[in-house]
């Protein structure tokens, strides 16, 4: 499960991670204390700062490091973005807002938040959409 930029223009810039803390390649991150940490189902979307490009595991050698990590940011508006979605995604489910239901992974069920626009279905588990980085498509 991640979310995988598919068009539109990306930089990679290396933020500092919070030590300790796993994440999955690939997965949406924020700051928390000016530090990188995964999104949660109730990230707001002017939180969302990117996508995470390296999975860092409890048994690495550097986990209790303090590091840099890469991060994938949108260069313009509208870039989409390829994503797994819980819950049955259905084809009127397009231009839905909704929510995350973790780093991960998109809640179709979810609308308190409204981190995402659901721009295409592909299947009943996976979409194209936009990410409200920094609040905005």
């Amino acid at each position: 499960m991640a979310f995988i930029a598919k068009t539109g223009t990306w930089k990679e810039v290396w933020m500092p991670a919070t030590v300790s803390t796993v994440f999955a390649k690939n997965s949406l991150v924020t700051f928390t204390s000016g530090q990188l940490v995964a999104v949660t189902a109730g990230t707001v979307a002017v939180d969302v700062f990117g996508i995470i490009e390296k999975a860092v595991a409890a048994a690495d050698s550097d986990y209790a490091t303090a590091r840099l990590l890469p991060i994938k940011i949108p260069m313009q508006r509208f870039g989409l973005v390829e994503a797994d979605v819980t819950a049955t995604l259905v084809t009127t489910d397009v231009g839905l807002e909704v929510d995350l239901t973790d780093a991960s992974t998109v809640n179709r069920g979810a609308t308190s938040v409204k981190a995402v626009k659901i721009v295409k279905f592909l299947t009943t588990t996976k979409a194209l959409l936009w990410v409200k980085f920094s609040a905005g498509y």
